[in-house]
């Protein structure tokens, strides 16, 4: 008890003042937030939003002061007004002046911070200029347009306004307009407010309805497109000009252009660019399709297209109007059979629409396909939809435009490579890629930061659209370099002609090479030559599409060699990629052997060297941009010049084809041009073998007596698929000799397996081969 007693009224009075300021802190906190509530009756159409004396306080407003209130949805301009109870707490607020797209079912439950009020400076305005929306076409026509002036005037009489807002009015009796769009203000009132007084000058600009309005304003929010800038420029001039200078047209002699046909392949982003030119330009879009126009009982299909085309032509008379059909393959099939009777007049009853749009309306079609062959020839003919702006897939710049807008807002850790991702997702369109970043998001273990690896697992899950319903599509597991013993000189080959083109196109271009349209790799069986081929796709990170006689004959005629052209043509939507024809002697025949020369083979061959010479591209097959590369190399960045570079010069498909026949072949195939190189593949020697070996025993535990070399020496005439079948049936010996208590494979088991596994290979065989390739060099 020697101590000195401490003090406890100190500390009690630190606690309670701690519990005082606690309080008062918790008090702040909960009148720092506002509970949004919809205005009285009574304050209908005043602009006042009515606050607690402490939301007065904070923001510093004083009895009738202009506040800006900043929502998640938009912002509005109110007058500041104590509310009756004077209860904190609450915000009440009048949506007469607001941006747009700021509707009163968007406040409903809705917290803001007391932070979103900001005081805002009114000025008295000189001069307003306006545009007018009437509640109807009636009231429209029925106002004299010398009365609209005053009218307007008196109507925005004491009203805060601001630049690119929207005015309402109340229940006014007798009042035509709906609202009025703040289109310029003098002073210029970007950030503050300006005040309509009786001395201000209002200018009606323009004059729309309401359902004109509405449709244009839509999409409040211009949708953002990427990898698209040339297309949508293009876009853009063929909608904004018949709309905005259709006398210029007139005054050339010219008839003013009304159509446009989008093709693209599904998912590529023809709606979306659709509506963000549509939207860029200030028009009203009417979207129309199969399912809306179709009907159950005879004729109302065409009449349902007229009420769209009537609808349409009335907007049009109001404001500029671009009228959007997709999937018109749909509505527009190709005529000519007698089942097809409602189609038909269907299509016809389109054609005579589009013909009777007149010039005095400021209506433009545009309609969207990813089956342009499908379409009736009459609709594509000039007069109708004049023309056709072709989206093909995402090249490699395009990727890499698409993948940095989608995650733009995504937390991505430093080691995220944008451009290795474009270089992967080849064929992926710009939904694919959505798709792709969706799925890196899921397999992200923390919601905070996802890795360059939740990516690598995102694109095993995630495949192109494309290839979902493509012939030729083949997934395999990745093959490295390094998995294939021996055969040096063959890798080297393969690597020139079909990895160092794609991954080092600027060197080819330096020294004025070409790249090789194909490679022939002929060979005994079970040398390898489908693993090289593999190995070579794996490394370029290409599409690799591959075609066996199950695929391609069917007992219809013509039908092999248009399934032979679809694979081409899905491989060239979706370049680089590599088309693999493995036995390619049982797919093609040697029009030297056939004595009639119009068998299925015969014909399967002739398209497959007019797919080599570049015959079979059709226009509908082009990608991306027409840029040339000298153009824009001083605006552009150096990686943009890189990957355009590569895409344009990698824009061929490669065809390597494979065959231990290679004396079936027609000589026209192997000639410079079309299979460039003709790469033997030999049997491992004794280096090879032992390499294999090494390959092939690296997940078998053997025994440390075991010598791979004697094995590889005495291994005579193996293939490398022999020596893959000697290691698995030593290890099964080893296997069968003890189950239980086996642990390794000996040099006695793989001296038993060489008594059982016989060679493939005879030496006929590989002198048919070695005078083949002495003819060749």
């Amino acid at each position: 008890m020697g101590g000195t007693a401490t003090p406890i009224t100190p500390i009690l009075c630190s606690v309670n003042q701690l519990h005082v300021w606690l309080v008062a802190l918790g008090l702040a906190l909960k009148m720092a937030l506002l509970k949004l509530l919809l205005q009285e009756p009574e304050d209908e159409g005043t602009q006042r939003c009515r606050l607690g004396p402490a939301a007065f306080s904070s923001v510093g407003a004083t009895l009738g002061s202009t506040i800006r209130i900043i929502l998640p949805a938009g912002s509005c301009l109110c007058t500041a007004w104590p509310r009756h109870d004077l209860a904190d707490g609450y915000l009440q607020l009048d949506l007469k002046c607001r941006t747009q797209g700021l509707r009163e079912s968007q406040l409903r439950n809705l917290t803001v911070s007391i932070d979103c009020l900001k005081l805002l400076t009114c000025h008295r305005l000189r001069r307003v200029m306006v545009k007018v929306v009437f509640k109807n076409r009636a009231l429209k026509k029925s106002t004299p347009a010398s009365m609209l002036q005053d009218i307007i005037k008196e109507l925005l009489r004491n009203t805060c306004v601001s630049l690119h807002h929207v005015v309402t009015f109340g229940p006014v009796l007798g009042n035509p307009v709906a609202c009025v769009e703040i289109l310029s203000t003098e002073p210029a009132t970007v950030e503050e407010a300006g005040l309509v007084t009786p001395k201000t000058s209002v200018i009606v600009e323009e004059a729309v309805t309401l359902d004109w309005y509405n449709r244009s304003v839509e999409n409040s929010v211009t949708p953002t497109v990427a990898g698209m800038e040339d297309i949508r420029s293009s876009l853009k001039e063929i909608i904004d000009l018949p709309l905005r200078f259709p006398k210029t047209f007139q005054k050339l002699g010219l008839s003013v252009p009304r159509g446009m046909l989008l093709v693209g392949p599904p998912g590529v982003g023809k709606t979306l660019l659709v509506k963000a030119v549509t939207r860029e330009v200030g028009a009203c879009l009417i979207c129309i399709n199969g399912p809306v126009i179709y009907g159950s009982r005879p004729g109302e299909s065409e009449e349902n297209m007229r009420q769209a085309f009537e609808e349409a032509r009335e907007l049009s008379r109001e404001g500029p109007t671009v009228l959007f059909i997709d999937e018109i393959d749909s509505l527009c099939p190709k005529r000519g059979h007698s089942c097809n009777a409602p189609e038909n007049r269907l299509v016809a009853q389109l054609l005579t629409l589009i013909d009777g749009i007149g010039g005095e309306n400021d209506m433009v079609i545009v309609a969207a396909t990813n089956r342009p062959d499908a379409l009736d020839p009459a609709l594509r003919r000039p007069g109708r939809l004049d023309h056709e702006v072709i989206i093909g897939t995402p090249t490699l710049k395009q990727r890499k435009s698409i993948l940095q807008l989608i995650t733009d807002s995504m937390p991505l850790s430093n080691d995220v490579n944008l451009p290795e991702l474009a270089e992967r997702t080849t064929g992926y369109v710009g939904a694919d890629l959505t798709a792709l970043c969706r799925e890196a998001a899921m397999q992200a273990d923390s919601v905070n930061t996802i890795y360059m690896s939740d990516f690598y697992e995102a694109l095993r899950k995630i495949h192109p659209s494309s290839f979902r319903s493509g012939v030729g599509l083949m997934d395999f597991k990745p093959v490295t370099w390094d998995q294939i013993g021996g055969l040096e000189d063959v890798k080297l080959k393969l690597q020139q002609c079909i990895e160092w083109p794609i991954k080092f196109p600027e060197a080819f271009v330096r020294m004025g090479l070409a790249r090789p349209k194909g490679a022939l790799l002929y060979g005994p069986s079970g040398c390898a030559k489908t693993m090289l081929v593999k190995a070579a796709a794996t490394s370029c990170h290409c599409s690799f599409l591959t075609v066996s006689g199950a695929d391609l004959f069917s007992p219809y005629v013509g039908d092999s060699e248009k399934i032979l052209s679809q694979v081409f043509r899905q491989a060239r939507a979706n370049t680089p990629a590599i088309v693999f024809l493995d036995e390619i002697d049982a797919i093609l025949g040697s029009r030297s052997v056939s004595k009639t020369g119009h068998g299925v083979q015969e014909r399967v061959l002739s398209v497959l060297l007019n797919e080599l010479d570049g015959v079979g591209l059709k226009l509908t097959e082009r990608r991306g941009s027409k840029t040339e590369l000298e153009g824009d190399s001083q605006e552009q960045a150096e990686s943009d010049k890189e990957l355009e570079l590569q895409e344009v010069f990698n824009k061929d498909v490669v065809v390597v084809a494979a065959t231990n026949r290679p004396d079936m072949l027609d000589n026209a195939l192997m000639r410079p041009g079309r299979l460039d190189k003709v790469i033997y593949v030999p049997p491992p020697d004794q280096k090879g073998k032992l390499s294999v070996l090494k390959i092939c025993t690296e997940r078998i535990p053997i025994d440390s007596d075991v010598c791979l070399e004697d094995i590889a020496t005495k291994a005579n005439l193996f293939s490398g698929a022999d020596l893959e079948n000697l290691c698995k049936e030593a290890a099964l010996l080893a296997l069968q000799e003890n189950k239980v208590e086996a642990t390794t494979v000996k040099q006695k088991h793989f001296e038993k397996s060489l008594e059982t596994v016989k060679a493939s290979l005879s030496h006929k065989e590989l002198e048919f081969y070695e005078k083949m390739f002495q003819n060749q060099d």
